[in-house]
């Protein structure tokens, strides 16, 4: 199966680029379609600021993008329910440094789904 999973990332982004541990503060996304296990078609987007929409902005941006999945490792309860709403899984990264990282652990199914006990009020001010 063929998905394309967003990591937000911090600047320049790609799978080289350190992730952003806090989906919201996230200079870039970067966008990598997984199938079968491997990585391809790597796309980095530029991220968006709270003030267009809010804290769900970033949520119908990357819908609209064609991400099926998130891979974070923060945020907040209300994105959380609107990735959900929008029918894009999102997975936790307990750490992970790199994008490609954090990607091909999702590619080998080695994350966990991300659930509301990971949420935290948002604002940058949680540990992840």
């Amino acid at each position: 199966m063929k998905v394309k999973v967003a990591i937000p990332s911090n600047s320049p982004g790609g799978l080289e680029a350190e992730v952003s541990m806090h989906f919201g503060h996230a200079d870039a996304f970067t966008l990598v379609t997984v199938e079968d296990g491997s990585l391809s078609d790597v796309e980095v987007l530029p991220g968006i600021p709270h003030e267009q929409g809010g804290c769900l902005a970033p949520v119908s941006y990357l819908a609209g993008k064609g991400a099926r999945v998130l891979v974070a490792g923060g945020m907040g309860m209300r994105p959380l329910m609107g990735f959900f709403q929008a029918g894009i899984d999102v997975f936790h990264n307990p750490g992970l440094p790199t994008v490609g990282q954090a990607a091909q652990a999702f590619a080998e199914g080695r994350l966990a789904r991300f659930g509301q006990d990971r949420t935290c009020g948002g604002g940058g001010g949680c540990e992840h």
